[in-house]
């Protein structure tokens, strides 16, 4: 269960950026929008979160900054190298901000426990790094990290808390690698919820186009082919089955514009490998089924089928699951769907969360969404990034209209857009 994050001075981000799955106050679609926690502090929270804005207002860097911050946390031990820099961009666009450090930190639910994580750095190193566990309702410091410039050094405060080998995990941490990620791959067992979290339980979706692989997966078992088709005939695709066929590799059926250097490439790293291609079954009236490629379908049709493998995983396990520009190549009766999905406790039985940027106003209204799950986001003349809630505005409990408020500007967060004649005289 994701609780918070906050991030500050990473892409067009320079101030703190901050995003809270904590119900508000008000009971408007309890039952269906929020679940109860568990834990004492954090009563209830949010099944979902809208981040709506303009193009290039900066939405896509907060999913990103998620997207890093993930990346770090389970490879900088592991899969970067002792010399290499670190995917950090700092704010860029003023004087002071590129010798700062970005910052991230979550607060998250796993395994009944709340913790908050986070760690600050630059392309070069990690300048600090902290975790807080609530195992019984109090804190407790379990990492506590600074680097010291003067002495170019790292100092380690109170972490009694943490048992094992402390020293030599210290030890082998590089300066651009996280405590977090060194400790596990030493075979930490008290951090493991921690890691597993960033690991299992939180997906963040690629950007760009959708790849299909998940869903091609789990199609190759009958009974989660099965829920596949399901989910597409729930969604009005009209696909009555999916079959998968699988040959090998032949270089010869790649296209003739593409260089030789990454033909070689791809004949090496496929060569004896099955590729395997999905044809979806439509079934003509008199039974007989007529075979398509998934690519001769329609762009929306191929974005389902490959939301469809994430949005059964996320929902069976209670995963959750972040996506940049939901509405693309899809109907807004079609997002409203797939966000119903989490909002139903019958669908979504183990509080899976989905936070997901989007157009789409056609589902900005009260009757899909409390007024605690709609962010805007807006970059001002200094090309800097704001995230800001709905709910700073106050609008009325079920009776302000959402769609119109926005479209009209009451709540910003919307394109400027001049006319051409004056655009082309600038």
């Amino acid at each position: 269960m994701l609780i918070e994050f906050n991030v500050s001075n990473f892409l067009s981000i320079r101030e703190q950026a901050s995003l809270s799955m904590v119900a508000a106050k008000g009971l408007e679609l309890a039952n269906n929008n929020t679940f109860l926690t568990g834990i004492p502090a954090v009563p209830s929270l949010l099944r979902s979160a809208a981040i709506y804005g303009a193009n290039a207002a900066g939405k896509s860097n907060f999913i990103k900054a998620l997207q890093v911050m993930r990346q770090l946390v389970l490879q900088s031990s592991a899969k970067i190298q002792a010399d290499e820099k670190l995917p950090i961009t700092p704010f860029l666009l003023d004087e002071g901000s590129p010798l700062k450090p970005s910052e991230f930190e979550v607060t998250f639910i796993n395994q009944g426990i709340r913790y908050q994580y986070g760690f600050s750095a630059t392309p070069k190193r990690i300048i600090e790094e902290w975790l807080l566990a609530y195992p019984s309702g109090k804190a407790q410091r379990w990492i506590e990290r600074r680097y010291d410039e003067q002495s170019q050094s790292y100092r380690w405060g109170g972490m009694g808390n943490l048992t094992g080998k402390k020293e030599l995990w210290k030890a082998t941490t590089r300066s651009n690698a996280l405590f977090l990620s060194t400790a596990m791959q030493l075979n930490n067992q008290q951090l493991s919820p921690v890691f597993s979290w960033f690991d299992n339980t939180l997906h963040v979706a690629g950007f760009g186009r959708w790849h299909p692989g998940f869903s091609m997966k789990i199609c190759e078992k009958d009974n989660t082919r099965e829920q596949v088709i399901a989910f597409l005939k729930a969604a009005d695709v009209d696909i009555n089955d999916i079959e998968l066929e699988k040959e090998k590799f032949d270089p010869q059926n790649l296209p003739d514009d593409i260089p030789e250097e990454i033909k070689r490439h791809l004949e090496k790293q496929y060569k004896d490998k099955p590729i395997t291609q999905v044809k979806t079954v439509h079934t003509l009236e008199t039974g007989r089924k007529i075979l398509f490629d998934l690519d001769d379908e329609s762009d929306g049709t191929q974005k389902i089928f490959a939301l469809a493998g994430p949005w059964l995983d996320t929902l069976e396990n209670g995963y959750i699951l972040v996506i940049d520009e939901l509405h693309d190549n899809l109907h807004p009766l079609m997002v409203k769907f797939l966000v119903g999905l989490f909002h139903n406790p019958e669908t979504n039985p183990k509080n899976a969360q989905l936070i997901f940027t989007t157009h789409d106003t056609s589902i900005l209204n009260q009757k899909v969404f409390r007024r605690d799950q709609i962010w805007f986001c807006e970059k001002d003349s200094q090309q800097v990034t704001t995230l800001y809630p709905l709910t700073d505005f106050s609008p009325r409990k079920g009776v302000e209209n959402l769609e119109h408020g926005y479209l009209s500007g009451r709540y910003g967060a919307l394109p400027y857009l001049a006319s051409i004649k004056t655009a082309m005289a600038d």
